[in-house]
């Protein structure tokens, strides 16, 4: 497979895992999200499908160029693309324990996890290409504030 077919694959797979996660969402965007609290930085809700839309191309060309030194250096890539693959399941697993079981503290925890992944990811990125590494920086911060955010609203909500 071609170098730029590998990015292409990636980047389809990271917009699919994307769609899936905004067909739980999408239920409770019109039902019980309006009806929780929110604080005053909560982003209005046309914000988050471009944001996530551009994240998870970016996410996708970084996993891509990661996975094209494979040939190089096979162990940090295999160890590095394990670590991209748990991010993106966790970044799924949330939009289901957030807005499809309607668990604010779940999807808390997990929300910190998925951020200490993310980030594990773009350290062993980082040295395998700085290229990909920089790609996951828009990222890495997006889930830091969802996860203040996700802080927020469960502490307003308590």
């Amino acid at each position: 497979m071609g170098k730029y077919l590998r990015i292409i694959y990636v980047v389809a797979i990271c917009l699919a895992i994307g769609y899936l996660s905004s067909l739980v969402t999408q239920s409770s965007i019109t039902t019980w999200y309006p009806t929780i609290e929110k604080p005053i930085f909560n982003p209005p809700n046309w914000v988050f499908a471009p944001v996530w839309t551009l994240l998870f191309i970016m996410m996708g060309v970084s996993g891509g160029i990661i996975w094209n030194k494979l040939e190089s250096n096979k162990t940090a890539v295999k160890k590095a693309l394990f670590f991209f693959t748990a991010q993106l399941l966790l970044n799924a697993l949330w939009s289901y324990l957030f807005f499809g079981l309607n668990n604010i503290l779940l999807a808390l925890i997990e929300i910190i996890l998925l951020w200490l992944i993310i980030y594990e990811t773009y350290i062993l990125f980082k040295q395998l290409d700085k290229t990909a590494g920089r790609l996951l920086i828009p990222y890495l911060a997006w889930v830091g504030f969802a996860t203040i955010l996700t802080g927020s609203i469960y502490f307003l909500n308590l």
